[in-house]
């Protein structure tokens, strides 16, 4: 039962539960209101179940933790409020829960479904906590430990107001400064979030000398060499992008590479390591971005080069995969597009900028030509429908790309 994408006003119906032998539902893209009736537990048969982008309140009923045949749950883009109902997490065959850009709060659970962050969606959310590493949530304090943070604040509140007047004055000539910021002034509040520091050198060895075996692709701005180097006291395999600075343009594609990187977290881009802005050997500029590297190469590969498995074999990619990484790709651009506080345009979605990591999860990458859309009133209207037109185009035409 496919109702999706009308003007559906009102309440949903506690007699849907009557509906005990449908498969899918989707009732998103409408303007429902409603909590969600605990009679959606009766039945039993579903396997999809989509009440996306409309304005359902209320809490999570908890009887959804016993749909035992649920394959996907998307609740995404709604008003939901309260706590993630622990029996969600019981949905252990569940491939795709989305719970994303809702109202949520407390304590994300450590198991079950929750174990595993490629399947579970809860960005936006943003007074939720806890929850797997991977999921880069913020640790949950107990009772005691606010009430002595909010004292904490009150006197560093205080003790802040005595030095204010005097902080104005430093603060007025940083910001004269900042209009002679420079791309190694980028680099720097790069490495000042915590990346870490290496220089030319470093990748020479790393790449065995940017040997022709570790190159692993080549593109308008420069080539990516596969390496081997030591991120946070670890071992780690690298993907590290040289550009031609010969090239034109090549400079603004890493300002802007590293202006899109810097700001934007999502689990279906690919992340960036560090960077390097430095001189070679031979005295000439050298500019290069690491990234975390995927084994599984890229999507285009996969659909038209076909890869091949280490026996010979010809790799193929399964229906359910294809899916899969539509609805990653889709995941991604709605991410980018809905950033704060200005949106994130691409420019340059292809297949061979969707790369695959080792459990076939798809990672947008290549944001050399990325911008952001800043808003302002006379723009805000053409962006919103340039985003619309993009956020449902890009998903359409990679889906008929890939089937």
């Amino acid at each position: 039962m496919n109702l999706s994408h009308n003007s559906l006003l009102g309440t949903l119906p506690s007699e849907v539960g009557n509906l005990k032998n449908l498969n899918e539902i989707d009732f998103s893209n409408n303007m429902i209101s409603s909590e969600i009736p605990d009679s959606l537990s009766e039945c039993q048969s579903l396997v999809y179940l989509s009440l996306s982008t409309n304005i359902i309140q209320g809490t999570i009923p908890v009887s959804l933790g016993t749909l035992r045949g649920l394959f996907r749950l998307d609740l995404s883009h709604n008003n939901l409020s309260g706590t993630i109902p622990e029996t969600l997490a019981r949905l252990s065959g569940i491939s795709s829960l989305d719970l994303s850009f809702n109202k949520l709060q407390g304590i994300v659970p450590i198991d079950g479904v929750f174990q595993n962050a490629t399947r579970v969606l809860i960005t936006g959310n943003d007074d939720l906590c806890g929850g797997i590493p991977e999921l880069k949530l913020p640790p949950c304090l107990n009772t005691t430990t606010k009430k002595s943070h909010h004292k904490v604040a009150i006197i560093v509140s205080i003790c802040s107001g005595c030095v204010f007047l005097t902080l104005l004055f430093a603060l007025s000539i940083l910001h004269q400064k900042s209009h002679k910021a420079t791309t190694i002034d980028l680099q720097r509040s790069i490495l000042s979030e915590q990346y870490v520091r290496i220089s030319f050198a470093e990748l020479v060895t790393a790449t065995n000398g940017f040997a022709s075996e570790n190159l692993i692709g080549a593109g308008s701005f420069g080539s990516v060499y596969k390496g081997k180097m030591t991120v946070n006291d670890q071992d780690a395999v690298v993907a590290v992008k040289v550009l031609n600075l010969m090239q034109r343009g090549a400079s603004q594609s890493f300002v802007a590479e590293c202006n899109t990187l810097r700001c934007a977290r999502h689990r279906n881009l690919v992340k960036i390591l560090t960077v390097c802005s430095s001189i070679d050997f031979q005295g000439r500029d050298f500019k290069a971005l690491v990234f975390e590297f995927l084994p599984n190469g890229n999507l285009d590969q996969w659909v038209h080069q076909h890869t091949m498995k280490e026996d010979g074999e010809q790799k193929s990619l399964e229906l359910i995969a294809r899916l899969h990484i539509a609805i990653d790709v889709a995941a991604s651009l709605d991410y980018l597009h809905q950033h704060k506080p200005a949106p994130i345009v691409h420019c340059d979605l292809k297949p061979s900028n969707v790369l695959l990591d080792c459990d076939m999860v798809a990672h947008v990458g290549d944001f050399g030509l990325a911008r952001f859309l800043h808003q302002d009133k006379d723009e805000s209207s053409g962006w919103e429908s340039i985003r619309g037109s993009i956020g449902y185009a890009a998903p359409g035409i990679l889906l008929f790309y890939l089937f």
